[in-house]
């Protein structure tokens, strides 16, 4: 705050200069450069049009690949095993114990067990006995390494993975995005504008106002004075037997009304005063003078047909017409939830374990890629089909709401191009009254002198001087402020 306060000093003494003691003078453009540069609202326009940037930038991004990798870890309390610890073949049963030690169990219905039974109690029993468990054991031994193989350590699972992701074709969604992002930014462009404009006419309406009230006050002042010297006649007029007392009273009467006025002027300009510190971002109690040179000067009305054309450079026009292309280009993106969605996609992966060369949960592993296309075709869709014609409803809202604005922006144009004229009318028939109220108090003054008129006559000339000078403060004011607001219809200011 601090900061910003001596800104404000520098920048008024630099640039603008410091009239004739402390106070300083500003003109209208440098009220309007302070207001801008203080305005909460514009950077809060330059802040949105920011942000509507980065959005477009972010749907033109979505037409092109992303890139993207993971990685994750896992411990697991069990590992996986593709043998069960309990396989029976046709003709016997391997078991594979907890210890890793292995059985096998010849089936009654096998060979081996028919034999067996045919050699009991023979001289072949032992050496046949002998055989059985031999092979058995083999068979046991070489299903116990199959049951090791089809074992996967899982206790320590790393997976990695880059991969690719590119649109091909998704019925035009990604292009009416952007295009809608692009509007959206425009959107943005036209507000800033728009409040830039605003702004201005702000400052043109407070500077014009304390313009005013401060020559109202002039005025007040002036006419509290020419009451003071006719106080002072009419006493010594009472005093030499020329005037009566009550003549005496009227006119300490008006001097009171006189002395409220120029108070009322006084509080007037103060409060204007502050309204304008307010509107540029000055202290509230900082005192200044402004210029009011172009009080007098305004611009002549232009044609209709230039009324006309300026309406499709008028930021509400802009507005609604870029609310237009949204609603086309929503209609469009409607549409393509009705067509086909093509992607391709590539990745490159790599895990352990790894099943490259059989299964092994170590890092010898080298990772393997992947590429394909995934088409989706939308077939019934009732909700994508309403969804599209809901939107062809509200496109066509949005093309009549363009026409009502265009005809509307064009009455509100000419109705400010016809106040202007009748403003600087008012002009001339306000200074033509002034002129001919100062000969009238003139010439009321050269008889009050010579004792032709009363001091009633006198002040009732001072009242109409007073009233026309005023009318004539609040005409100039009202042209200038006429003139800021068909200026901002015709972008010109």
């Amino acid at each position: 705050m601090i900061r910003k306060t001596v800104f404000f000093w520098v920048f008024s003494i630099v640039s603008l200069g410091v009239s004739a003691g402390d106070t300083l003078r500003y003109t209208l453009q440098s009220c309007r450069e302070m207001a801008l540069k203080n305005s909460v609202s514009a950077q809060v326009q330059e802040e949105s049009q920011l942000a509507a940037k980065y959005n477009r930038q972010a749907a033109l991004a979505m037409m092109f690949p992303r890139v993207s990798a993971n990685g994750g870890y896992m411990w697991n309390s069990r590992n996986a095993h593709l043998a069960s610890d309990n396989h029976t073949f046709p003709f016997g049963t391997a078991t594979v114990g907890g210890d890793g030690t292995t059985s096998f169990q010849w089936s009654d219905q096998s060979i081996v067990s028919e034999i067996g039974a045919y050699v009991q109690g023979t001289p072949l029993e032992q050496p046949f006995n002998l055989i059985s468990n031999a092979a058995g054991q083999g068979i046991s031994n070489a299903y116990g390494k199959l049951y090791d193989l089809l074992t996967i350590n899982l206790q320590h699972v790393v997976v990695a993975q880059v991969g690719v992701l590119q649109p091909i074709y998704t019925g035009g969604r990604l292009t009416q995005m952007y295009r809608i992002s692009k509007s959206v930014e425009n959107v943005a462009s036209i507000r800033a504008k728009a409040n830039h404009d605003d702004i201005i006419y702000k400052v043109d309406e407070a500077y014009w106002r304390v313009v005013a009230v401060s020559h109202k006050k002039e005025l007040a002042e002036q006419y509290y004075q020419l009451l003071v010297k006719l106080e002072s006649d009419v006493s010594e007029a009472v005093k030499e037997g020329l005037a009566t007392q009550s003549d005496l009273l009227k006119v300490m009467t008006k001097k009171g009304e006189a002395e409220v006025k120029r108070l009322q002027a006084d509080n007037g300009l103060t409060l204007s005063r502050m309204a304008l510190s307010q509107v540029c971002g000055l202290p509230l109690s900082q005192v200044f003078e402004l210029d009011d040179m172009g009080l007098s000067d305004t611009q002549l009305p232009v044609d209709q047909l230039v009324a006309e054309s300026a309406v499709s450079g008028r930021s509400e026009m802009q507005l609604v017409q870029e609310v237009e292309k949204i609603a086309k280009s929503s209609v469009k993106l409607a549409s393509a939830g009705l067509q086909p969605n093509i992607l391709a996609a590539a990745n490159y992966i790599y895990t352990n374990p790894n099943v490259e060369n059989g299964i092994r949960n170590d890092w010898s592993g080298t990772g393997f890629f992947n590429a394909g296309v995934v088409v989706n075709v939308p077939i019934a869709h009732a909700d994508a089909i309403l969804r599209y014609k809901a939107a062809k409803h509200a496109a066509k809202v949005a093309t009549l709401k363009t026409e009502e604005t265009r005809e509307l922006l064009t009455l509100q144009t000419t109705q400010a191009n016809q106040k202007l004229m009748e403003a600087q009318q008012k002009i001339v028939w306000a200074r033509m009254t002034e002129k001919n109220a100062a000969e009238v108090l003139r010439m009321a003054e050269e008889s009050y002198e010579a004792g032709m008129i009363t001091s009633s006559d006198l002040m009732m000339a001072q009242t109409a001087w007073l009233a026309a000078a005023g009318d004539v403060i609040d005409a100039e004011v009202e042209a200038k402020t006429t003139e800021t607001k068909l200026r901002k219809y015709l972008r010109t200011l």
